[in-house]
């Protein structure tokens, strides 16, 4: 049985095009995965920032408590 012209052309159209879609799948997949590593990296540095934040906060409460407790005790028209 002879090969259709016709078929086998438009075989090689619909295959030339699946794979210009699968390329094209495959630079938005790597633009995508290249965002996300971004994304991580942002949140990794915000997550330091965070702790940075919250240590300073930490000293800054704990000497608030040690100026409260020298003042325990004192009269007001000390000073």
């Amino acid at each position: 049985m002879p090969e259709d012209p016709i078929a086998h052309s438009e075989l090689a159209a619909l295959t030339r095009r699946f794979e210009e879609v699968a390329e094209k799948h495959d630079r938005e997949f790597g633009i995508i995965k290249s965002d996300l590593t971004a994304v991580r990296l942002q949140i990794g540095n915000l997550d330091q920032k965070v702790e940075a934040l919250d240590q300073k906060i930490d000293r800054n409460q704990a000497q608030i408590i040690e100026l409260l407790t020298q003042l325990v005790g004192q009269r007001p028209d000390a000073g």
